[in-house]
């Protein structure tokens, strides 16, 4: 049962509490989003519950119907890793965040699917569950990045990687899906079902990239700081509107619009600073709707399955990140402490699950039961470990 209050109340609440956890984290030397976190996980209609507590604050419907803030947080943070790929950078470092971003995606499939075959499970199961392994969640890891203001080879590496990561896992799932389609008999066309999401991503960076010279337009015109946040917010609405209108990925079509302010504009760090003059609440409310929607009972669930995936994963990104960086030339610091700031897993991943149910519809409760335990570890544990790997790299102070 939850408490009957407003939806305003209950925003409201949110943002409050997300703010007191996050600076008692402070004392505790842990990042603001674990406090935003924790405070999600306390309101929330799971967590206190199912330790016997009669009632929650936030209500299953407001949790599960209050998406449209969990999009617009993602578009700013996007709109904000956008912001680092910029020409000038990618002609000094060269190739090597995507040459990183493919081995730690590649690798965390390998070693989850191979666990998974080792202990005697389905194959086309292991395929389609590990596939999964290969989405990363950027937004904990810039959370922790823009409030210590970490600088350095590592962190820049990282914000690109986390970019590149979410092409890398589509097209990794795609590929896997296909096959285990074919396994199952259930693949109507293999090749298809890879093409299409690269189609998908290719339209999504062209329509960001169009969106984002279309948002230079009218900056020439409106130089006022109220009308320029203006401007921002109309064009992030109106891309995270077109990808989910056309089935699209939100995230890399906001990625790909500041991207194009990053490198057509020689206003684009103000741009940046205007758009991020608006995010806090933002952030707070989609990290605490995130701890809210966390469920400790798939802890049960998941089983030694869970284990093999969440173990599995972690040892593939960490060597994936690191061969990679070997492989890139990259500065011994990157292949050391890149790897654990990718382990934060959460909305891309679970959506995947929605699409590997078609393909292994048997399997479907145990996929979402394994990758829900997957991000309520992750989540909880990713930013202390992600603030941790940056402070011993040297690119956070104090």
């Amino acid at each position: 049962m939850s408490l009957s209050l407003n939806a305003l109340t209950q925003l409201g609440i949110m943002i409050l509490a997300g703010m007191f956890m996050g600076r008692m984290m402070k004392h505790i030397k842990l990042p603001n989003v674990t406090g935003y976190l924790l405070a999600g996980l306390l309101l929330g209609p799971y967590f206190l519950p199912a330790l016997g507590c009669p009632f929650s604050i936030l209500s299953e419907n407001f949790v599960s119907g209050i998406g449209i803030v969990s999009e617009v947080a993602l578009g700013f943070i996007a709109f904000s890793i956008g912001n680092e790929f910029r020409i000038s950078y990618f002609r000094k470092i060269g190739a090597a965040p995507l040459i990183i971003a493919s081995m730690e995606s590649l690798f965390a499939v390998v070693v989850v699917v191979a666990g998974l075959l080792l202990t005697r499970h389905d194959a086309a199961f292991s395929l389609v569950l590990g596939s999964i392994a290969a989405a990363t969640a950027p937004a904990a890891t810039i959370m922790v990045i823009n409030q210590y203001k970490a600088k350095g080879p590592v962190t820049s590496t990282l914000l690109s990687v986390v970019a590149i990561d979410d092409a890398t896992a589509l097209i990794l799932f795609s590929a896997s899906v296909a096959a285990a389609s074919a396994m199952t008999g259930r693949a109507s066309n293999p090749v298809l079902q890879i093409l299409i999401p690269a189609g998908q991503i290719l339209l999504a960076l062209a329509a960001g990239g169009l969106l984002g010279i279309l948002l230079l337009i009218p900056m020439r015109y409106f130089h006022k700081k109220s009308n320029r946040l203006a401007l921002i917010c109309g064009f992030l609405f109106v891309g995270i509107g077109i990808a989910d209108l056309f089935g699209l990925s939100s995230l890399m079509l906001c990625m790909a619009l500041g991207t194009a302010v990053a490198n057509l504009s020689p206003e684009a760090g103000s741009i940046l600073s205007l758009a991020e003059s608006i995010t806090p609440p933002v952030y707070i409310l989609f990290f605490v709707a995130s701890g809210a929607g966390l469920q400790i009972s798939v802890l049960k669930t998941a089983g030694m399955i869970g284990a093999v995936y969440i173990i599995g994963r972690i040892v593939g990104k960490l060597l994936g990140a690191w061969l990679g960086a070997r492989m890139a030339h990259t500065p011994a610091p990157v292949g050391k402490y890149l790897g654990p700031c990718l382990l934060p897993q959460a909305g891309v991943a679970i959506g995947l699950t929605l699409l590997a149910g078609r393909v292994v519809p048997e399997y479907a409760p145990t996929i979402r039961a394994v990758v829900l335990a997957g991000t309520l570890v992750y989540e909880m544990a990713g930013p202390g470990i992600t603030k941790l790997s940056l402070t011993k790299a040297g690119e956070i102070q104090g």
